[in-house]
């Protein structure tokens, strides 16, 4: 029995830690996948290297990123951050947490300064296996055979005695990218497809350093982003990563031009199957995020052709008169602005139905009475980006504006072609919509207000009772005619 015993431990000690003491075996631990800690360097107080308007603890930390969402979306392997947003970590903390987690690979992400320019890579200049040498010579490999092509100069494999090198007890690495103080290295630095691909080469040559099992091939070429907020401002959107980091949930920035406007995208995950996009917006929702929204790079199997739109779509033309509009709503608030025919005329550019988008910002606004977060000065008619107390929405210039916003909003949703010619886009929020996802009112249930399972019914029924009142007013007319008629004989 004993002997049977002992095949059996030698059987799986390939795949874990085993202590033998006497005729006794201790399992110390039982490991199935690699554990990763990535560490980009520097961060909160610690901007480290500074040239011009640039930080070296950005850079680190956007790269650090695309390594990490690269392993996690191919291989089969656990992923940890020292550090996932702008944050002041001592070096003894990224050592101790990566030794108290019982890590298998550290690997610490910096860029250069100082003179000079190119790549180098680095390992502890004191005793270490072997195992470390021939990590640091694949992954500094893998990095040149992508970099080289850009120009990329190889300054070496070297050593030194750097803190996170002599504490851990794990392989570890040191990488410095480029240089951020050479102007050569810079114009990389801040080119978004080299940084994708020096990444890429990283993530790539840690897979084959530590012969991580490659998870089964997606949809060829398609990734599921998950967007928790869209931002023009860059602090704005630094926010959003520390609330989201309050909340145990990792994200990053990234910028992105649109129609020559720059927005700060606020990723918080990559997915190569929908559905786990999906359960990502959906918990971010719980937490508050209402605008999360899911970006589809890549292509996969077309799609089949669509079918038929079912219901009353938001396309399609106004049926109730500006004058009637007014007066339905006059009924409740005598005060309410003059918007109807600007609905209408605006609604007809888009091939929106204007009068239903009036009952909309009926809706939203309760007859014009603003009781919610949005104030009447905002011209914002349709709640765009309003969220809470603390963030009113949008606010426009003018009410023609406003109503514009208003239509192009329901345009993003109802349709996928391009704005009418001539006309600039005013909505903030427009591309933040999945073209075409609600031709419908009541496919806007959801989307336009959270949860809003009834919100594009809601809008109908306020519509259904703008048409009674028409129908009312049109008959009272048809009664005048037919006795003025009469009168006639």
């Amino acid at each position: 029995m004993q002997s049977t015993f002992c095949l059996f431990v030698q059987a799986i000690s390939a795949y874990q830690n085993i202590l033998l003491i006497g005729d006794d075996i201790l399992l110390k631990v039982v490991k199935m996948i690699m554990r990763i800690v990535i560490d980009p360097g520097h961060g909160g107080s610690d901007p480290g290297a500074i040239y011009k308007q640039y930080r070296e603890k950005d850079f680190n930390l956007k790269v650090s990123l695309l390594v990490r969402d690269y392993l996690q979306v191919s291989y089969d392997a656990e992923i940890l951050m020292t550090r996932s947003s702008d944050k002041t970590m001592a070096l003894k903390e990224r050592t101790d947490f990566a030794n108290a987690r019982n890590a298998d690979f550290f690997c610490s992400i910096h860029y250069n300064a100082a003179g000079g320019r190119g790549f180098e890579s680095y390992i502890y200049n004191g005793t270490v296996p072997e195992s470390t040498k021939q990590i640091q010579n694949v992954v500094h490999k893998e990095y040149m055979f992508t970099a080289r092509k850009y120009g990329v100069i190889d300054r070496g494999q070297k050593r030194a005695n750097f803190y996170v090198l002599r504490n851990t007890k794990m392989n570890a690495l040191l990488l410095e990218v480029l240089f951020v103080d050479n102007e050569q290295d810079l114009k990389l630095i801040l080119n978004d497809q080299f940084v994708r691909d020096v990444s890429k080469a990283i993530a790539t040559g840690i897979a084959k350093a530590l012969n991580l099992k490659a998870k089964p091939a997606p949809i060829p070429g398609v990734l599921y982003k998950v967007i928790a907020g869209s931002f023009k401002e860059e602090e704005n959107a630094k926010e959003r990563v520390l609330f989201l980091e309050r909340n145990k949930v990792d994200s990053f920035i990234y910028p992105i031009t649109i129609d020559g406007t720059k927005y700060y995208r606020v990723q918080a995950g990559a997915f190569s199957e929908k559905e786990n996009a999906d359960e990502r917006v959906t918990a971010l929702k719980r937490i508050g995020i209402a605008d999360a929204f899911i970006v589809t790079e890549g292509t996969s199997v077309p799609a089949p052709p669509p079918e038929p739109v079912k219901g009353f779509t938001i396309l399609g033309s106004s049926v109730v008169t500006a004058g009637n509009l007014q007066a339905f709503v006059k009924r409740v608030n005598p005060n309410a602005p003059n918007l109807a025919s600007l609905y209408l005329e605006i609604g007809k550019k888009y091939g929106i139905r204007g009068d239903a988008a009036y009952a909309q910002a009926v809706h939203e606004t309760n007859y014009f009475r603003y009781t919610g977060v949005v104030k009447p000065e905002q011209n914002n008619y349709a709640g765009i980006g309003a969220t809470g107390p603390d963030e009113p929405g949008a606010s426009f210039e003018t009410p023609h504006e406003g109503v514009t916003a208003h239509i192009q909003h329901l345009y993003a949703y109802a349709s996928k072609a391009g704005l009418p010619e001539g006309e600039k886009l005013v909505d903030p929020r427009f591309h933040l919509v999945t073209r075409g996802s609600a031709p419908t009112w009541v496919a806007l249930n959801g989307k336009w207000a959270v949860p809003g399972t009834n919100y594009g019914q809601l809008i109908l029924n306020i519509y259904e009772r703008m048409i009674d009142l028409e129908m009312e007013l049109i008959n009272i007319q048809l009664d005048r005619l037919e006795k003025t008629k009469q009168q006639l004989d």
